[in-house]
């Protein structure tokens, strides 16, 4: 009888401690999504530097930014998108914020030519905020072997090396005066609760990399008052990942935007889109090689699709 009476306390203990482990859990996720107040951008520095901006999640976050009354250094590749954002950052917020476009091609520049452009466009101005969204993907799924060299070489100096450098520039500011922001855009393709990504090894490896600069970073510069993170989102509806928007799993750029500004200063890793943080939560009980299986299948329907748009396009050619 004793026995059975401790086991009985014992048990209810356990399981009045997990339930409370649960709950606290449960409570502290629901803050950091939707109660938690964002942080004053402004307090970093007057001015961001966004790359990729003139499309998805980078244009998005232009516009946000620029509501919290930031001045904007916008970067991309495309002159006539980077020129229509512009003007309608221009449009909805008026002269108070003020714009700098750069046109340039991040694939086409060494490392070194990066670092030299943007230390020379960005000199006099007080960037606090430094948001590394650039980023390229294959057409579709494709086994390594068929990538060509130039998409191998894009993936390699766009999501890694140009995010390096650009990175390796705007720290020295941000140290003298200490502090700013630096947010890095990864990829649940390369994120620890994602154990491969085939057909997309390229790309999820290079995200990857983005992963570990930020958190070994982050730990070299906390205590010089910079605030360096690593957003991992899933699925969003871009160009890049040519993927229609779906309720609650696959957001716009516009709301991921908003997600993700708010989460801007705090942890040095996360996924900011309570749908993604929810969809990491489900598959993380999941397998590895279950979970892999289903990420191989589905990546084999995209190049399906991706092979028979080809065809369908060069059957329409003249």
């Amino acid at each position: 009888m004793e026995f059975q009476e401790l086991f009985t306390v014992v048990a209810t203990t356990i399981g009045f401690i997990s339930l409370c482990k649960t709950s606290i859990n449960f409570l502290r996720w629901v803050w950091v999504m939707f109660l938690r107040p964002p942080k004053n951008l402004k307090e970093y520095g007057s001015w961001a530097l966004i790359t990729g901006a003139a499309d998805g999640i980078g244009r998005a976050l232009a516009f946000k930014m620029a509501a919290k009354g930031l001045n904007l250094v916008l970067l991309d590749r495309n002159a006539s998108k980077l020129e229509a954002t512009a003007n309608e950052i221009h449009e909805r917020f008026g002269e108070r914020v003020e714009i700098k476009k750069i046109v340039m091609d991040l694939a086409k520049l060494s490392g070194e030519e990066i670092a030299k452009a943007i230390e020379e466009e960005i000199k006099g101005l007080d960037v606090g905020v430094l948001v590394n969204n650039a980023g390229v993907a294959y057409s579709y799924g494709k086994f390594f072997h068929e990538v060509d060299d130039l998409e191998l070489m894009d993936s390699i100096k766009v999501n890694m090396e140009a995010a390096t450098w650009i990175t390796w520039v705007v720290l020295p500011s941000m140290l003298k005066k200490k502090k700013g922001a630096i947010v890095n855009i990864g990829s649940g393709s390369g994120s620890s609760a994602i154990p491969s990504f085939p057909l997309y090894t390229n790309y999820a490896a290079s995200k990857a990399y983005l992963s570990m600069f930020s958190r070994s970073i982050s730990l070299e510069y906390k205590q010089h008052g910079i605030d360096i993170q690593c957003q991992i989102p899933m699925f969003v509806s871009t160009r890049l990942s040519r993927t229609k928007a779906y309720p609650l799993f696959v957001p716009t750029p516009e709301t991921y935007s908003k997600a993700s500004i708010r989460w801007i200063g705090y942890e040095h890793q996360c996924s900011p889109y309570w749908g993604h943080s929810l969809q990491c939560l489900l598959t993380h009980p999941l397998p590895d090689v279950v979970l892999s299986a289903f990420i191989f299948w589905y990546s084999q329907r995209i190049r399906k699709r991706g092979q028979l748009k080809n065809l369908h396009k060069n059957n329409m050619a003249p």
